[in-house]
């Protein structure tokens, strides 16, 4: 299945839930970004149980901003609405693959456990 390009109305909607999402944000004019497209549409068609989303940060310059991308192309990966990676740089199809093989064996009552004793241990803001 091909990547789908969201905006950032679109956003929350498609990283939000159960499952993996992986977001590249890239740009027309950014070589590193056209190099890493065709690995990104490989890996979305040999992971067909995996939401992959393309994000132009021309077009979602608020987005990108909101988010903090300062450089691209930058992978963001959620798995079960909890943002697990995130990197800037094109990685080879051997790392995105291993990238998603480790995502896929994380354990995510752990890791949800973890935050929430993080959150219960930080201070209340004032």
């Amino acid at each position: 299945m091909a990547p789908k390009d969201i905006t950032g109305a679109e956003f929350n909607q498609t990283v939000r839930g159960e499952g993996i999402t992986l977001v590249d944000f890239w740009a027309s004019w950014c070589g590193p970004c056209r190099r890493f497209a065709p690995v990104f549409e490989k890996a979305a068609e040999n992971n067909p149980d995996i939401t992959f989303a393309k994000v132009d940060t021309d077009a979602e310059r608020d987005l990108a901003g909101a988010l903090g991308i300062s450089s691209i192309p930058t992978l963001m990966v959620f798995r079960d609405d909890v943002l697990v990676y995130r990197e800037p740089g094109a990685l080879p199809a051997a790392a995105l693959d291993s990238l998603i093989t480790q995502v896929r064996e994380l354990d995510m009552d752990e890791i949800k456990r973890k935050i929430a004793e993080e959150e219960a241990a930080a201070p209340a803001e004032a």
